[in-house]
């Protein structure tokens, strides 16, 4: 299981950890109309996943921009962004930030993203920084946890990830 710190405290994640090669677990989170998002919403296409902790923090709010300005250069890569930020509040962000190329997703009523991809962090009821890259055969080709959820993650490695796969 990954090792991860919140503020350089340790913390315990839920679920198992996600590796490369393996087939991407099934999920249900919810969108900004509070309509219901699965993995298999997407078959067929790359997904590039970025999890954070909440979209209204600095690095979170970074990282969601980053990708963000990334997606003309991933053409066919769906960006998927997942937390535990209520629909609304991750509605109200994008519009306030001009987020427009990425989907902001939330796991707030059940952490069946956290749980399935081991990001779940039991002792915050958050999710744990992390990046990962899902081929159009729900393979995952790249799985980041970040060791310390308030670092960011190695954007460039994703992005190339992302760019690779099929």
């Amino acid at each position: 299981m990954a090792q991860i710190t919140f503020k350089e405290n340790p913390v315990t994640l839920l679920g198992n950890e996600v590796k490369v090669g393996e087939k991407a677990p099934e999920f249900k989170v919810l969108a900004n109309d509070l309509s219901e998002v699965t993995l298999a919403d997407s078959k067929g296409k790359v997904r590039l996943i970025s999890v954070v902790p909440s979209i209204d923090t600095g690095v979170c709010d970074q990282q969601t921009r980053r990708f963000n300005e990334e997606a003309a250069s991933l053409s066919n890569v769906e960006i998927l962004t997942i937390s535990v930020d209520l629909p609304f509040a991750q509605k109200r962000w994008c519009a306030a930030a001009g987020i427009e190329n990425v989907q902001t997703l939330s796991d707030h009523r059940e952490l069946s993203f956290g749980q399935a991809f081991g990001v779940a962090i039991k002792e915050l009821r958050l999710l744990a920084r992390a990046v990962f890259v899902i081929d159009s055969n729900d393979e995952v080709t790249y799985a980041e946890y970040v060791s310390e959820a308030t670092n960011h993650p190695d954007y460039e490695a994703a992005i190339n990830a992302a760019k690779e796969a099929k």
